[in-house]
């Protein structure tokens, strides 16, 4: 079995993933089995490099606040600040503080510093503003968005009543909301009264789109457009912050994945002329299929953004999923997939799905993670992949 299971796998090399991949693509998506394992990061690092010196990939976008990204771009495009001011303020979730991360904006940064900007790499985030405590105030976004149509087009709402329906921004961002719905401030009739305005101004910036790239920029609407997706997207994630019914977390996790997949799907069409797109997040936001988790105690599960970004692109959305084997004493059951992979000779490989579901002789069982941050793959799904990338020990 060792042998044939061989058949299906290389040694990890930028070459050997892209070479399982359709050449229509234009977004990978690489996921990552948990979060914090610098292992993974320096993995994406590498692979990168290859796709933008070898495949023509102009852009990488993470799994971290989109709007927090723009100052990570600013910092790799045209050097603005500092690389410490780009790491504490380009990143969410803590991603800033990562060793890992911290290369990748100095590699593009070195990269892009004596090139012309049609050819410099682009950063992106493509997650909403929703830190683990939950989501943020509209107040960055939606006041952008108003700066930017009011300096060009007449408007019948004022920065200031803006202000005064927003109120303070800690009534938003109040963590007792996570696990109390009557805590959130999501359907009030303030903040009910901001998603119309939201989606007003949004209908403005799309019907005057000529007029405004003309009198900024392409680069300045695509900013305001950002801005409005997101306010619109935090505005809907905290109306279902505030739902009693029992499935307000899995709609909370479908609204989190559906903010993401149009994130992903507004930035292939900005690069669309550049080259492909590296997407890098967890497994469970990339994978093609309904993800699934327990969350306080109950099954949730919902459409990833990967599986929505899918039916959008079609073949030129191509995903790799990543896995590994030991970690310390969390060694993987032969039975397993990853047991199994285990067996390998490398440190990293890259697994084709579709030859490995060839030579299989057994059904393999799901892993059972010692650490609940980690979810393994599921062996039954895993020809819903494009590649395996499996690093035998973190």
């Amino acid at each position: 079995m060792t042998a044939l299971i061989g058949d299906a796998a290389r040694p990890f090399t930028g070459g050997a993933l892209t070479a399982l991949l359709s050449p229509a693509t234009r977004l990978l998506g690489l996921g990552e089995p948990t979060h914090g394992v610098d292992a993974f990061l320096e993995l994406r690092n590498e692979l990168l490099r290859h796709l933008v010196e070898h495949e023509g990939y102009r852009s990488i976008t993470l799994e971290s606040d989109c709007v927090s990204g723009l100052a990570a771009d600013a910092y790799v495009t045209d050097g603005t600040g500092t690389l410490d001011d780009a790491m504490s303020r380009g990143f969410s979730h803590g991603f800033g503080a990562s060793p890992a991360n911290r290369e990748l904006l100095r590699w593009m940064r070195a990269y892009n510093e004596h090139r012309p900007p049609h050819e410099r790499l682009h950063f992106y985030g493509f997650d909403g503003p929703l830190e683990i405590t939950g989501p943020a105030s509209p107040r960055p976004a939606l006041t952008a968005l108003h700066d930017y149509l009011a300096a060009h087009l007449d408007l019948d709402r004022s920065r200031e009543n803006l202000d005064e329906l927003i109120g303070s921004d800690e009534r938003w961002t109040n963590p007792a909301a996570l696990t109390d719905p009557t805590r959130s401030i999501g359907r009030a009739p303030e903040a009910r009264e901001l998603r119309l305005i939201a989606d007003d101004l949004r209908a403005l910036l799309t019907a005057h789109a000529p007029h405004l790239t003309s009198a900024t920029s392409p680069d300045d609407w695509w900013r305001a457009d950002l801005y409005a997706r997101t306010a619109a997207g935090l505005l809907r994630y905290h109306a279902g912050m505030s739902d009693t019914t029992p499935t307000r977390i899995g709609t909370l996790l479908g609204l989190r994945d559906a903010m993401m997949a149009d994130n992903l799907d507004a930035i292939v069409r900005r690069e669309a002329r550049r080259g492909p797109t590296l997407a890098f997040a967890h497994n469970l936001h990339l994978q093609r299929d309904k993800s699934h988790m327990h969350f306080a105690g109950q099954p949730q599960q919902w459409w990833s953004a990967g599986a929505i970004i899918g039916t959008r692109l079609g073949d030129q959305y191509a995903y790799a999923a990543t896995t590994f084997g030991s970690r310390g004493s969390d060694i993987p059951h032969p039975d397993t997939l990853e047991g199994l992979l285990s067996t390998l000779p490398h440190a990293r490989s890259v697994i084709d799905p579709g030859r490995l579901a060839a030579v299989l002789d057994r059904k393999l069982t799901p892993r059972v993670p010692v650490d609940h941050t980690y979810f393994s793959l599921d062996p039954a799904s895993t020809d819903r992949s494009d590649a395996i990338v499996f690093v035998k020990e973190i």
